[in-house]
């Protein structure tokens, strides 16, 4: 009888161990379109399948602010982020990566909203699917202190 008792005590706890899942804070400021695409688009796919792979979850939080607001904007060709080529050349095909993000990987965005009027965006500008929070500082200490890992993606 105690052997049994303690086999189903060691896959209760297994069980459990499995249901944790993994939580991640991203403090995004980069304004490079290179370091967004390898530290964000790239890495969180390959960060989920790792996770997926041993049975667990990553939760996933990216906070926006600083120079990042031009990755989440609907329309840059018609915002003060004009002038980046690089961008405005490759914004639509970006706006489909970033999507699947949010809805295939279910990564949620929050977008810094006092930098969004600093930067002269309203809510229309960004992305549907990015919430817009007080501000980032706000963002990043309530994911922490949800015990999150916090990973800062800048220049």
């Amino acid at each position: 009888m105690k052997k049994i008792i303690y086999i189903l005590i060691i896959c209760m706890g297994i069980l459990h161990a499995q249901d944790d899942s993994a939580k991640v804070v991203y403090d995004l400021t980069t304004k490079n379109l290179a370091n967004f695409e390898q530290k964000i688009l790239k890495a969180i796919v390959t960060n989920k399948a790792h996770y997926e792979g041993t049975l667990r979850e990553l939760d996933v939080v990216v906070v926006i602010h600083g120079g990042a607001y031009k990755f989440f904007l609907k329309d840059p060709e018609h915002s003060k982020f004009k002038d980046d080529k690089a961008l405005v050349s490759t914004y639509k095909t970006l706006a489909k990566r970033i999507e699947t993000m949010a809805k295939t990987y279910d990564v949620q965005f929050l977008v810094c909203g006092a930098g969004v009027r600093k930067h002269e965006l309203e809510e229309k500008d960004i992305y549907d699917f990015v919430k817009i929070i007080p501000n980032s500082t706000i963002g990043l200490i309530d994911k922490q202190n949800e015990g999150y890992a916090y990973i800062p993606v800048e220049d």
